[in-house]
C-alpha cells in the first residue's frame, strides 16, 4: 500500500513533535527550531536528488509531473499561471499540509515541517531550479505564490 505525500507528512510531524519537545525542553526552542529545520532541508535535498534521478535529465516538465505527488489526497489545490521551459509559477489556493498541522497543535512548526523543504527540494532537484515565494498559507496569507525558474 502506497503512503500519500499528506499522510505521510502527518506521520512525519506527529513523530517530529516529540523529539521537537524533548529538545525544546533540553537546548530551547530556538536551538531546537534550527536543528529540526537543518535536518528537514537535508532531507528535503535528497528527495529532490532522488526524484530527478527519475528523469532522463531535469526539467520544468518533470517538475510539473512530480507536483501531481503532492497533490493527492486534494492536498492541494493549485492555480497554474505559467508552464514554459525555464517557468513553472502557481498559485496553492488550498494547503491541507497547513490545516493538518494545525488540527496537531502544530501550526507554529508547520513552516520548518513543510514549507522549507521547496527550495531544498529544488535545490536537489536541479541546481538550476530556483524558487521564489512571498507568502504562504501556512504563515496566514490567502495563497500561496510559487514562482520557479530554471536559469540556462
Amino acid at each position: 500500500m502506497t503512503v500519500s505525500i499528506l499522510e505521510q507528512r502527518r506521520i512525519e510531524a506527529a513523530f517530529a513533535k516529540g523529539i521537537f519537545e524533548e529538545m525544546t525542553a533540553t537546548l530551547g526552542e530556538e536551538q531546537a527550531t534550527s536543528i529540526l529545520s537543518s535536518a528537514i532541508i537535508k532531507l528535503a535535498q535528497k528527495t529532490g536528488a532522488t526524484m530527478a534521478a527519475e528523469a532522463p535529465e531535469p526539467s520544468i516538465a518533470h517538475f510539473a509531473e512530480l507536483m501531481e505527488r503532492w497533490k493527492l489526497d486534494d492536498a492541494l489545490r493549485i492555480e497554474v499561471l505559467r508552464q514554459d521551459e525555464t517557468h513553472f509559477d502557481f498559485n496553492v489556493t488550498r494547503c491541507r499540509y497547513a490545516e493538518s498541522y494545525r488540527e496537531m497543535g502544530l501550526g507554529k512548526l508547520g513552516a520548518v515541517l513543510s514549507c522549507n523543504r521547496d527550495g531544498a527540494f529544488c535545490e536537489g532537484y536541479d541546481p538550476k531550479l530556483k524558487l521564489e515565494r512571498t507568502q504562504t498559507i501556512m504563515s496566514g496569507a490567502t495563497h500561496c505564490n510559487f514562482r520557479y525558474t530554471r536559469e540556462a
